[in-house]
C-alpha cells in the first residue's frame, strides 16, 4: 500500500492543520501556501487521487464538496463571490494526489491571473 498523502495525514490528525470545517464526508483547511485573502482547500474523507480517478458512486462525494464550499463561504464572509478550483494531473498543477477543492476569495478573482 502506498504512503498516506498529507491531507490523509491531515484528515487522520497525524499532521496540524487549520481546519475551518469537518463533516462525516470532508475535511476544509487554509492553504499553509495562500493564493487569495481566503484559500481553504476541501478533501474529501475517502483518498480519491484525482479528477480523473472519480467513479460513479462518487458522484455524492463530489455534490458533497461543493455544497460545503458554498457553506464555507458563506460563514467566510465571501458574499462579492469566490472561486472554485479542482486541478487535475501534473499539467493541471496538482501536487497532492488526493482529490480536493480550493476555495479562493477575499479579493476579485481577475481571469488570467496576475
Amino acid at each position: 500500500m502506498s504512503e498516506p498523502t498529507l491531507f490523509q495525514k491531515i484528515i487522520d490528525g497525524e499532521v496540524d492543520a487549520d481546519i475551518v470545517y469537518d463533516d462525516d464526508h470532508c475535511v476544509a483547511f487554509r492553504d499553509i501556501n495562500p493564493q487569495a485573502p481566503t484559500h481553504i482547500l476541501i478533501v474529501p474523507r475517502k483518498p480519491i487521487p484525482s479528477l480523473d480517478d472519480l467513479q460513479e458512486e462518487d458522484r455524492e462525494i463530489v455534490g458533497h464538496l461543493f455544497i460545503a464550499a458554498r457553506n464555507i463561504a458563506r460563514d467566510e464572509g465571501l458574499r462579492d463571490g469566490y472561486r472554485t478550483v479542482i486541478n487535475c494531473g501534473d499539467d493541471g498543477g496538482q501536487t497532492v494526489y488526493h482529490l480536493h477543492l480550493h476555495l479562493l476569495g477575499g479579493r476579485r478573482m481577475d481571469w488570467p491571473p496576475g
